[in-house]
């Protein structure tokens, strides 16, 4: 059996209200499991309760954590600096994106978007060039992704 990231990569099909949804179950080495759902979202808390939106505001402008101003423009956050224009403009995105949505994109984008340059937050094998002492290991913890997008969440 691997260390880091266990893919229990089942295929699933299940028929919920007449569509197919095909699910992927992950379960960390932390022992957290989550489902992803047609390579879409994540629809259930990774803690199984709510972030708390002012934490993950830190978490969000924390240079040594999620970083995330770094690539992305957020108007309700003027009062940081350094915004970056790489990836996009994450004013509104809780209107555009569902819960699940966003906690897909921030667990590893990847799945959504092959070629992004988004790193994954939650992923700890399949990773490239990675220092050793960061092997192993993931960006965020499970209650830091649920801040981040609690903290998302406001962004309407």
């Amino acid at each position: 059996m691997r260390t880091g990231v266990m893919v229990a990569a089942l295929a699933v099909s299940a028929v919920i209200g007449g569509a197919a949804i095909a699910a992927e179950r992950q379960v960390t080495e932390q022992g957290i499991t989550y489902t992803i759902v047609d390579e879409h979202a994540i629809p259930e808390s990774l803690t199984g309760k709510p972030g708390d939106p002012e934490k993950g505001r830190k978490v969000f402008v924390n240079r040594k954590l999620g970083n995330c101003l770094a690539c992305h423009q957020v108007s309700a956050l003027a009062d940081e600096p350094y915004h970056g224009n790489v990836g996009p403009s994450l004013d509104g995105v809780a209107s555009r994106l569902s819960e699940g949505e966003m906690r897909l994109r921030i667990v590893d984008p990847k799945v959504v978007n092959p070629d992004t340059i988004m790193p994954a937050f939650f992923r700890s094998t399949g990773l490239h060039d990675v220092l050793e002492k960061f092997r192993g290991k993931t960006i965020l913890t499970a209650e830091q992704v649920e801040d981040v997008i609690a903290f998302l969440k406001t962004l309407q």
